[in-house]
């Protein structure tokens, strides 16, 4: 295989924020001469079907980059490519704490390029730029290093024995061999890095399959791999359609375990396509409709701004988004009153500005399909306060909303929008924690709870009634990488921390007899 030449690559200099917007058309030349290629064995080539897929700027409209639309043979490659590095390659043999040296190797050259990753994460998926730095870029960076220190501390056990016994029992825990791994737009650089980093740790191979309408921060990682030492083979990147290139990853037999995000639906084709194939293990992060539970003794200026700024993060393009908020009745017209404030006062723009508060969202059809479900439920008698349509102009911009009087079987309280879209609903004042916690349960998901309350007896009694994967208590504690995942249809399997790590490996078990 020979690498076609990539014309000017992406600028790899570590610019100041000053300079940010000054890069901004230099980047957008070098996408559009980009040329489109995927990455496998170490070297970057032509797909098999010589096509691409445009990828456009979602605060405009306008064509960015050409990706590779790879398929069904590109995977074949890669995967073919990565199983030769598992079974013949040095990254499975090599000492944890080597696998971990090149881990932090890889975060430290994507840290002294980080303002390059912040703007072409804005550029690439529409996010605010300062949320990019102070959110993906550190989570990201974190992961790594984290998946890295975890390297050399996955052991396995000896039971305790008498000394007279001639024999010992023992497991150990191994790579698991082949990872394929599958990445949402909605946080590439994030996610790539979190999945990329605990299949390596563990001493995996893997082959990337990212979003088609946002991959380009993964084809700059695919570089730095290559820079920082990881050897051919270990990370293979295919670009193409989910349809295509993810669904032939989800079907190859030579998979054996797929990491995902998305959605449910995908979700489901996925489990099938392991049960088909080779009974390969899943990891599914899926769907997420989480409620937002508001306590009369909470801190309501805080938890309007909460709410309101987390359904702006990634204008609502976040699966554990609090988008169902249930409000003690004593306080529902104030926080209402706090969170329309709140909402008007959002400013709204292209990623790549400073001042952006919320960016566009990643396609017209996604945005469409939020002004649908808003517009059946507002049929069906809901009642929308603010926002809820597109705005005019160029790119993918949409007017945030909030809805009230939304009862729990519309469209609009079951489905996951993936937009800002906020419904608001009271409870009684002497509901028990039981009751309220049935209104959060009813939802086919369970991936994140928020509760906004301070007597510590309703906190706990609910962290215990709430059907979820998580909760986030008053906006959270400290800094800790905890294990991340749902319940319900919104997935199994964790990511993030030892748990994370551990589902790159198998157990095996041995008794040793003398």
């Amino acid at each position: 295989m020979t690498s076609p030449p990539m014309s000017t690559p992406i600028p790899l200099a570590h610019p100041t924020r000053l300079d940010a917007t000054s890069m901004l058309p230099s980047l957008r030349r070098q996408l559009l001469d980009r040329t489109p290629a995927i990455f496998i064995d170490g070297l970057w080539q032509a797909c098999a079907s010589g096509k691409s897929l445009q990828v456009d700027n979602p605060a405009t409209g306008a064509p960015i980059a050409a990706i590779a639309a790879g398929g069904e043979a590109d995977i074949d490659l890669a995967v073919a490519a990565a199983r030769r590095a598992f079974r013949e390659g040095p990254w499975p043999r090599l000492p944890a704490w080597q696998r971990a040296a090149r881990l932090h190797a890889l975060a430290d050259v994507i840290e002294a390029r980080s303002e390059t990753f912040a703007l072409l994460e804005s550029l690439d998926a529409g996010h605010g730029i300062a949320s990019v730095r102070n959110g993906d870029l550190p989570l990201g960076l974190r992961a790594l290093r984290d998946s890295a220190g975890w390297a050399n501390k996955l052991t396995g056990e000896v039971p305790m024995h008498p000394a007279t016994q001639p024999a010992m029992d023992y497991f150990l825990r191994q790579p698991i061999g082949v990872a394929g791994l599958i990445t949402p737009w909605n946080a590439p650089f994030l996610m790539v890095l979190q999945k990329l980093a605990a299949a390596l740790a563990t001493g995996c191979t893997a082959v990337l399959k990212p979003a088609e309408l946002a991959p380009l921060s993964a084809l700059l990682i695919g570089d730095l791999c290559r820079e920082v030492g990881i050897p051919d083979g270990v990370v293979n990147i295919v670009t193409g359609t989910g349809p295509s290139a993810g669904q032939a990853l989800a079907d190859h037999p030579g998979v054996d375990i797929i990491s995902f995000t998305g959605s449910t639906a995908v979700g489901r084709s996925i489990m099938a396509a392991s049960a088909n194939s080779n009974l390969k293990r899943l990891v599914l992060e899926l769907g997420g409709k989480s409620p937002v539970l508001v306590f009369a003794d909470a801190d309501l200026d805080r938890a309007a701004s909460a709410i309101v700024g987390e359904i702006a993060f990634k204008c609502g393009q976040y699966c554990a988004a609090g988008s169902r908020v249930f409000v003690q009745r004593s306080v529902y017209e104030p926080l209402l009153q706090r969170m329309l404030a709140a909402m008007d006062g959002l400013r709204i723009g292209p990623g790549y500005e400073e001042a952006t508060q919320m960016g566009p969202m990643i396609s017209a059809a996604q945005r469409r399909r939020a002004e649908n479900i808003i517009g059946h439920s507002v049929a069906a008698g809901a009642r929308l306060l603010r926002g809820g349509h597109a705005r005019p102009g160029n790119g993918y911009f949409f007017e945030p909303a909030i809805l009230v009087d939304a009862a729990a079987d519309m469209q609009v309280s079951r489905e996951e929008i993936f937009a800002p879209v906020l419904t608001v609903t009271p409870f009684d004042d002497d509901a028990s924690p039981a009751a309220v916690a049935a209104l959060a349960n009813d939802s086919r998901y369970g991936l994140s709870a928020k509760l906004w309350a301070r007597d510590i007896g309703t906190v706990h009694a609910l962290v215990g009634l709430l059907e979820s994967g998580q909760v986030i208590v008053n906006g959270g504690g400290g800094g800790a990488t905890l294990p991340f995942g749902g319940v319900k249809q919104s997935g199994y399997g964790r990511e993030n921390g030892r748990i994370g790590l551990e589902h790159f490996t198998e157990v095996k078990a041995v008794r040793l007899g003398y």
